[in-house]
């Protein structure tokens, strides 16, 4: 269905506690993922970020919405000057010694559908390159 959350999993050969630090430090958020203004893991936080797609500079504003330690993550992710909001959601669990990494993207129907960089298929290949390639990569072999 068109208007179903988006959903990427990945099991992560790391610790829950390296991948979490991942998610929820400013400094290797900026190694791995965005750029971001600040970053704090609490409820009410807001913060920014720039990414380009197809040549055009997008701002995000986000703001955190849930936060259980070293487990679940959740913010809401829009654009400046676009219409939409959306909410996404990191949830980890231990799987062993490995770290499963459930990513939810829900609301990406309320953007606009007519821009290329806004259709699902964009975010799917975004999610796909960070999850599964930016993030172990930053991790490393061993995690």
């Amino acid at each position: 269905m068109k208007n179903e959350p988006l959903i990427v999993e990945r099991t992560i050969n790391a610790p829950m506690g390296k991948v979490w630090e991942a998610l929820t430090v400013k400094e290797k958020m900026r190694e791995w993922y965005f750029d971001v203004s600040d970053f704090k893991p609490e409820v009410g936080f807001s913060f920014t970020f720039d990414c380009e797609d197809e040549g055009i500079l997008y701002v995000h504003h986000c703001e955190v919405k849930e936060v259980v330690p070293g487990r679940k993550l959740s913010y809401t992710w829009k654009y400046e000057n676009y219409e939409g909001e959306s909410l996404l959601t990191f949830e980890l669990s231990q799987e062993g010694n490995q770290t499963k990494l459930t990513l939810t993207h829900a609301g990406l129907e309320t953007f606009p559908q007519h821009l290329k960089s806004f259709t699902r298929e964009s975010f799917t290949g975004g999610w796909d390159h960070i999850i599964n390639i930016s993030l172990p990569k930053y991790l490393g072999p061993q995690g």
